[in-house]
């Protein structure tokens, strides 16, 4: 079609987009154009009647261009729906790579199916912003719910795993399995540099002794909730301790 059928394109374009949106079918999409046919034909039927050359000349013409214009919305219906699929399929992957913050300074990304090269890349860059953003300082990566680990899948591990540690993050490897830790040794991946954990827990807890600013808030927490209860039980007592000085032992056995 040449540069004056531009409008039309567009408005075309415009239709196919919403109600490939919408959930039309393609074969409605042309149906709408092709609709047109019936009241063009009835137009000309009346104003050529008496030219029967000339009313089967605009029934070809006019037939010929509704049928490309057909087909073009078909086309782009298409093409919308190629879109609609991969931004959907985008936020699904983003939807199952969740970065949570378990502590202050640590963070946490369970993952669940199978890892391949697209989602891996989403991994890696979620991973990273969030390290980014938080400050943390360590990152368990959860494989609790990958169904099975090959050579591949160990390799987009160690790629997250090295990634992260130039930002400044150690990575804690948990959710290894019997079965898993089997099939890495029956593979010959090295995970010898990096921490592995059976479960979630025991990675949070090593996590925990690495992290300084975890180990402080620890303290703070505990000093502080010791620091009610004593003063909750006996408010009297303790402000006589405090006054005349005897409470210095009190506050050294709460920070140990």
């Amino acid at each position: 079609m040449s540069s004056e059928w531009k409008t039309v394109r567009d408005v075309l374009a415009g239709i196919s987009r919403s109600r490939a949106i919408l959930g039309f079918s393609p074969s409605e999409t042309a149906t709408f154009i092709f609709s047109l046919k019936q009241p063009l034909f009835s137009r000309l039927r009346k104003e050529l009647a008496s030219n029967a050359e000339a009313l089967n000349n605009e029934f070809w013409t006019i037939s010929s261009l509704l049928d490309r214009l057909g087909l073009y919305t078909t086309e782009l219906y298409q093409k919308s729906r190629e879109e609609v699929i991969a931004r959907q399929q985008q936020e699904m992957l983003e939807l199952s790579t969740p970065v949570v913050k378990l502590w202050e300074g640590i963070l946490a990304l369970p993952m669940i199916g199978t890892l391949d090269s697209a989602r891996t890349q989403v991994v890696m860059e979620t991973l990273l912003q969030k390290i980014v953003e938080t400050g943390s300082e360590v990152a368990i990566i959860d494989i609790t719910g990958v169904p099975q680990v090959d050579t591949l899948v160990a390799q987009h591990l160690l790629k997250t795993v090295t990634a992260a540690r130039l930002m400044g993050a150690e990575c804690i490897i948990s959710g290894i399995r019997p079965q898993i830790a089997q099939t890495i040794v029956h593979l010959g991946v090295d995970l010898g540099n990096i921490t592995t954990k059976a479960s979630l827990a025991d990675a949070f807890l090593v996590a925990l002794s690495r992290s300084r600013r975890g180990v402080q808030e620890l303290l703070q927490r505990a000093t502080q909730r010791t620091a009610s209860s004593v003063q909750g039980a006996n408010p009297v007592g303790l402000t006589t301790r405090i006054n005349d000085g005897s409470s210095s032992s009190l506050f050294q056995n709460t920070r140990a």
